[in-house]
């Protein structure tokens, strides 16, 4: 004889019937400013930091300083791929969520 807890638990790891959805919890509308108030933020920062990262560059050119060179041309690349992560991170997480929605 089967255990009636026993297949709830099987059917709920099976399907717990689970689903994203807005509008389900009050201050959504606050949380996704404030989201965005970070990302704009975090993209004002990283403007900054390619800027000192191509003075520096710059500067280690001209004046045969190849540590600063090298230190303003990795800077350049962070900051360029960090720009890249946070200018896509909306899409990343909407391909990959849309991606897991489809595991079955």
């Amino acid at each position: 004889m089967p255990f009636p807890l026993a297949d709830r638990v099987i059917q709920l790891a099976y399907d717990p019937g689970i689903k994203p959805q807005g509008g389900g919890l009050p201050g959504l509308a606050v949380l996704k400013n404030v989201v965005n108030s970070i990302n704009m933020f975090g993209i004002i920062a990283v403007v900054g930091a390619l800027a000192v990262s191509l003075g520096v560059w710059a500067w280690g050119h001209h004046t045969g300083g190849h540590q600063a060179e090298a230190n303003g041309k990795k800077g350049a690349v962070v900051a360029a791929g960090a720009a890249l992560g946070l200018g896509a991170a909306n899409g990343i997480v909407a391909f990959f969520s849309a991606l897991g929605s489809q595991v079955q």
